[in-house]
């Protein structure tokens, strides 16, 4: 990316001061961020701390109030949801919304036929690329079934499959682990790692503080509608920040107070050992 006012090497993504303001709440306050390309960002916080509002925001579906999202070196705050995505952006949805009457590969072959390259595409070609994505995402035994008869981990599963029949170069993920069991959780993140190992940039929201932290490589943490941490997970992890926005500042102290009690129970036990045979 040479050209004049692209974004930095190596920037799939920026996000940029946004702010966005239903009425008079702010949802999103002067929210900055890099996404590199190839990487998985997780993006994380409390309930109502604007992690959906930003997914919003990123994929066209609301015009931030404040602010700018640029993508490959454009703007795109200001392009509707359908060219975003056209673009290379797509994202799946926490409240899976198949097409429940039609079958499971014809669910997926809409999006081939009208994703990014689907002026490309002939109707076969859009029926073949759903057959490839539903033998990725493990669903091919169930192609002909009506999407609506599908269990919930295999219905996450479509909503992937049909996200990638966009051709997307970033997915957006919105807690597509809510609701699966311990190893269905794990089936789901050994099926993100193989996207983001084909080139795909993932931005992935999700409340399963186990699963974001052995998928992402770098954590952003909303609260109350702020960015109040970024980095690496373990150390995103330990701040006391992110901490009290998770747990309360009265948590906080609470442990605060017992470290100074253990600290100075040591102390006392250094300065004043038990004698020998006692």
């Amino acid at each position: 990316m040479t050209a004049a006012g692209q974004t930095a090497a190596g920037v799939a993504l920026r996000i940029t001061d946004v702010g966005m303001r239903f009425g008079g709440l702010w949802a999103l306050s002067d929210v900055s961020f890099d996404v590199e390309h190839g990487s998985v960002l997780g993006l994380i916080g409390p309930n109502g701390s604007g992690k959906t509002t930003l997914m919003n925001v990123v994929s066209g579906v609301y015009k931030p109030t404040t602010g700018s999202v640029t993508y490959d070196g454009r703007r795109i705050a200001d392009v509707p949801t359908h060219a975003v995505c056209h673009l290379g952006i797509a994202r799946t949805f926490q409240v899976v919304k198949p097409f429940a009457s039609l079958t499971v590969r014809e669910n997926v072959a809409v999006g081939a036929m009208y994703g990014r390259y689907g002026g490309k595409r002939s109707t076969r070609a859009s029926f073949e690329r759903a057959q490839e994505l539903l033998e990725f995402v493990g669903l091919a035994r169930v192609a002909e079934r009506a999407a609506s008869d599908l269990t919930i981990p295999d219905r996450k599963r479509l909503e992937v499959a049909k996200a990638l029949a966009l051709d997307p170069d970033v997915l957006l993920l919105d807690e597509v682990m809510a609701g699966l069991n311990a190893t269905e959780v794990e089936e789901a993140l050994e099926l993100l790692r193989d996207v983001n190992r084909r080139g795909v940039t993932l931005i992935v929201v999700e409340h399963l503080m186990k699963a974001i932290v052995s998928i992402s490589t770098t954590i952003v943490v909303l609260a109350e509608g702020r960015k109040i941490a970024q980095g690496a997970p373990a150390d995103v992890l330990a701040s006391p920040q992110v901490i009290e926005a998770y747990l309360g500042s009265r948590w906080v102290k609470r442990q605060e107070q017992l470290r100074i009690i253990a600290a100075e129970r040591e102390e006392a036990a250094r300065m004043h050992p038990p004698e020998a045979g006692a």
